[in-house]
């Protein structure tokens, strides 16, 4: 990785994996200017798991999943940090059940049923009337 200041290359100083969030948490210094910068590096789940449904494959959202989140929850006045929060919660739940670059709807759907449920039955009750579970579950 390159310094953002001056351009040259950076040494890996610290480094911690963040098992909640699936990423490598790592301090940065430049060998030249000795500026100091943080990382997070995450998994691309754009490019790296697709979404099953019964009859098509698609690459997984993670804003799709947030916006729905949102909207099952923009009642609360804390709507958009919860959404994010409870997205992040939702995704390290469904990362066991990601079986060759591929995970089912129907996991996503129940995955965000629990989560929602447990923190505010009013967002899950409001979730799963707008996303039914289709049945492809394997």
């Amino acid at each position: 990785m390159v310094c953002l200041y001056c351009g040259n290359e950076t040494s890996v100083k610290n480094s911690r994996l963040q098992k909640r969030a699936n990423a490598v948490w790592r301090r940065r210094e430049c060998t030249e200017c000795h500026a100091t910068v943080t990382t997070l590096e995450k998994i691309d789940l754009a490019t790296a798991v697709l979404v099953r449904t019964s009859r098509l494959t698609e690459p997984f959202s993670r804003d799709r999943l947030l916006v729905s989140i949102y909207e099952s929850c923009k009642h609360r006045k804390d709507a958009l940090g919860s959404s994010i929060a409870l997205t992040d919660t939702i995704i390290s739940n469904i990362y066991p059940h990601i079986k060759h670059a591929e995970v089912q709807k129907d996991v996503i759907i129940e995955e965000s049923l629990k989560v929602l449920h447990a923190f505010d039955p009013a967002a899950g009750v409001y979730y799963a009337a707008y996303h039914p579970k289709t049945g492809t579950k394997k």
